[in-house]
């Protein structure tokens, strides 16, 4: 069974798109580790946690797309789903600090002990070994996406409706994890760490593999969602994007459909956002902002959803460009922003690659069928039409 879901995931594309992600994972930490300091081909070490950062950013926005590119769902509080995974790994790395901290307690984190907190609150319990923050990476975000998920898919909740509860549930999410009674740092977050398995967060080694692993989770997951969505169960999910009625009709179980792929996609988030904190150094409650679940709705839909690498191409893309833009034009970035996600939905709607597949596919049946004509009998020419067409 499992030869087979790879198989079915391991399409022309994917595979070329999956070899480039591994190649990436490869060379730019080598790049770092192992060239000189002054050579021009050595990556520094900011510019590969800066692109490390940008890996996460990808996964998240195939997470999206893995849920509204393909189901039809669009959710505008995948950061909430972003957020709890780093979070989840916050805690791990300040459970880590121990009496290196500011006020050099052996337990509790600084700000607790700021707070005048006299024992550490019982869901820190577990988040000093890192087998469980791992876990928790993945059940946090995914239990909350099953809860939700649970009541409005079986409520019948579609369209905008849909989609402003998700923001609603992450903007709550946002202005709980402000407060300082919730133990989760309050306005600061959570920051200043140290270590992660026993190395140092600064060191370049642990930078370089912090990458790698990112790069990798980011093949692994575009492994799993083409497998998903090339698999029989795909082209249901694609069914109920495009006819939702009908195939509730053919006695297919909608709301099970959509919670699968919605705990799925979340999980995906949640590991984003471990990824992301420990290269990025602090996680706080404005990750939860609506407007950067907005963002990822556009690194989406300028990178082609439903084609899944569309949304890591446009991930980059975006971000790349905003690190460009709020460098040298600050104040404009936000109205390049919003020009940018204008100019996709009126010239581009299908995005990058999108675009590309169905000027490609154009122009395949243009040559297939010029083919065909040109073979019909009585014409002079067709055997050398036909294959200037096939070359």
């Amino acid at each position: 069974m499992i030869t087979g879901f790879l198989l079915r995931a391991l399409d022309r594309r994917i595979s070329i798109a999956i070899g480039i992600i591994l190649a990436i994972a490869v060379l730019v930490p080598a790049s770092n580790l192992l060239l000189p300091q002054d050579s021009a081909f050595r990556i520094p070490t900011y510019i590969m946690s800066m692109l490390g950062k940008y890996l996460a950013y990808a996964l998240l926005a195939l997470a999206l797309d893995l849920v509204w590119g393909y189901c039809g769902i669009l959710s505008l509080g995948h950061a909430a789903f972003f957020a709890l995974g780093g979070y989840a790994m916050g805690m791990y790395l300040m459970r880590q600090i121990g009496t290196r901290g500011v006020y050099g307690h052996p337990v509790l984190p600084d700000f607790m002990v700021f707070l005048n907190w006299k024992e550490l609150p019982w869901f820190w319990h577990g988040f000093d070994m890192f087998w469980f923050a791992a876990l928790m990476v993945l059940v946090v975000p995914g239990l909350l996406a099953f809860v939700f998920g649970w009541f409005a898919f079986r409520s019948r909740v579609n369209g905008v409706y849909l989609s402003i509860i998700t923001q609603a549930m992450t903007y709550a999410l946002l202005l709980a994890f402000f407060r300082n009674d919730m133990g989760f740092g309050g306005n600061n977050g959570l920051t200043d760490f140290k270590d992660i398995l026993g190395y140092s967060v600064q060191a370049d080694g642990t930078r370089a593999v912090l990458f790698a692993v990112t790069a990798v989770m980011l093949a692994i997951s575009l492994l799993i969602a083409s497998g998903i969505v090339n698999s029989k169960f795909g082209k249901v999910l694609v069914g109920v994007r495009d006819a939702e009625s009908r195939v509730r009709f053919l006695g297919f179980r909608v709301e099970n459909i959509k919670l699968f792929t919605f705990v799925v996609s979340a999980m995906m988030a949640g590991i984003a956002g471990a990824l992301f904190v420990p290269q990025v150094g602090i996680i706080n409650p404005g990750e939860f902002s609506p407007a950067n679940s907005i963002e990822v709705v556009v690194w989406t839909a300028v990178g082609g959803r439903g084609t899944l690498i569309g949304p890591i191409i446009g991930a980059l893309l975006v971000n790349g460009g905003k690190s460009y833009f709020t460098g040298a034009f600050p104040e404009f970035w936000l109205f390049a922003l919003g020009g940018l996600f204008i100019a996709v939905t009126l010239f581009f709607p299908k995005g990058i690659v999108g675009t590309l597949q169905h000027y490609l596919a154009r122009r395949r049946e243009k040559r297939v069928a010029l083919a065909a004509g040109d073979a019909q009998p009585g014409n002079d020419s067709g055997s050398t039409v036909a294959q200037q067409a096939a070359e």
